[in-house]
C-alpha cells in the first residue's frame, strides 16, 4: 500500500486500522485469538498504522493491540491516547469514576501504563483524547515536549480539538496529527479545521471514515440497532433521522455502482482524494472488510467527478447529532 506522511515526517500506510471495535461499542466482539489473527493479517496486507486508546474497554484494547503487534516491532506505527483519570482496575473496591484529566501527573501515569500494555519502548503517536478545559493546552504541550525529549513519545497529536486550541498547542510543541470525525456524511472539518491543518503542516486522521458503517452498504432507512450497539444512542441513527439520512446511503451506493466497486471503497477513496496528508482509520473486526477497505487506495477520482460529488453532497442535509448530547459537549468542534 502507498505511504503517506503525517506532520513532522511520520510515515504510515495510506489507510490505518481503528482497533476500538475489537473490544468496545460494536458487539459481538471477536475471540481474543481471532482478533489477534485479524490485526496481524492487516499488517500482512500492508497496513502499518494502528489506533487504540487506554480508555477503550478500560485498558483491554491496548493490551490486545500490544500483543497482536509485538512481533512487528518498529515496522508498525501505534497511536494511542491519554486524557482521562483512569481508575486502577486492579485495585479491588476502587470505584473512582473515569473523568477528563490532562494534568502532567495524570499523563505521566497514563504513558507508563500504555507503554507496558503496548509492549513498546516509546509511543509512536500520542493523542490527547479530549481537550481538558481545566488544564491549559500549553501545559499539555509542555508535558509532551518533555516526554519526547525523554524518548517516551515520538510524535503527539490532539483529538476533537478546535483550530484555536491546535494553534496554541503547536506553538509550544509541534503537533504531528489531529484526529476527528470526517466522512461523506460528516464534513464539518472542511470549514475551519482542514485549512488550519494545511497552514500548519499537520496531518489529519479521520476516524469513523465510513460513518460508523452507514457508508458501507450494510444498512438502509429501516435498519434498527440493538441497545448494546453504541449507534443506538446516536441521534443521526435513530429511526426518523435515519430514514431522512438514507439519502446519503443511496447516493454512495449509486457512486459505487457507477465505479464498479463497493460503497466502503467509494467513501474511503473520496477521503484520500481530499488531501495527501489525510489518513483514514476505518475500524473493522473482519479480515474480508480489511481487504475491501485497503482496495480504496487503488480508486481514483477525476477533478470533475470530485466537483460533481461535492455539489451533490451540498444538497443532502444530514439530521441528528453525531454523539449523544452529553458526549457532544466534550468535543472542541
Amino acid at each position: 500500500m502507498e505511504k503517506r506522511i503525517l506532520g513532522n515526517n511520520l510515515e504510515v500506510s495510506a489507510l490505518g486500522l481503528g482497533c476500538m471495535g475489537f473490544t468496545q461499542s460494536y458487539p459481538p466482539f471477536s475471540d481474543k485469538n481471532e482478533a489477534i489473527k485479524t490485526i496481524r493479517k492487516a499488517v500482512e496486507l500492508g497496513v502499518t498504522f494502528f489506533d487504540t486508546a487506554e480508555v477503550y474497554s478500560m485498558f483491554k484494547n491496548e493490551e490486545l493491540v500490544g500483543e497482536a503487534l509485538q512481533p512487528f516491532g518498529n515496522d508498525v506505527v501505534i497511536a494511542t491516547k491519554f486524557g482521562y483519570n483512569m481508575p486502577d482496575i486492579h485495585f479491588e473496591g476502587n470505584a473512582r469514576p473515569v473523568e477528563l484529566s490532562s494534568r502532567p501527573e495524570t499523563i505521566r501515569m497514563a504513558i507508563e501504563g500504555s507503554l507496558r500494555r503496548l509492549r513498546r519502548e516509546c509511543i509512536d503517536l500520542y493523542y490527547q483524547h479530549r481537550v481538558d478545559p481545566n488544564v491549559p493546552v500549553e501545559e499539555v504541550a509542555e508535558t509532551m515536549s518533555a516526554l519526547i525529549k525523554e524518548g517516551k513519545v515520538l510524535h503527539w497529536g490532539l483529538s476533537e480539538a478546535s483550530p484555536t486550541t491546535i494553534r496554541r498547542a503547536h506553538q509550544v510543541c509541534p503537533v504531528t496529527a489531529v484526529q476527528s470525525e470526517y466522512s461523506l456524511w460528516y464534513r464539518n472539518p472542511e470549514k475551519e479545521l482542514l485549512p488550519a491543518l494545511e497552514e500548519l503542516g499537520i496531518g489529519f486522521v479521520p476516524f469513523s471514515p465510513l460513518g460508523k458503517a452507514i457508508l458501507t452498504g450494510r444498512f438502509n432507512a429501516n435498519t434498527t440497532f440493538d441497545s448494546s450497539d453504541f449507534r443506538a444512542t446516536i441521534p443521526r441513527f435513530q429511526k426518523e433521522n435515519l430514514q431522512h439520512n438514507a439519502e446519503i446511503i443511496d447516493y454512495v451506493n449509486q457512486l459505487a455502482t457507477e465505479k464498479g466497486t463497493t460503497p466502503a471503497r467509494i467513501a474511503l477513496a473520496w477521503l484520500l482524494a481530499q488531501k495527501p496528508w489525510i489518513v483514514p482509520i476505518p475500524g473493522t473486526k473482519r479480515e474480508e472488510r480489511i481487504k475491501e477497505n485497503i482496495g480504496a487506495a487503488n480508486i481514483t477520482f477525476q477533478a470533475e467527478e470530485l466537483s460533481e460529488i461535492r455539489q451533490r453532497l451540498d444538497d443532502i442535509q444530514i439530521v441528528g447529532g453525531r454523539y449523544p448530547e452529553e458526549q457532544e459537549r466534550l468535543t472542541g468542534l
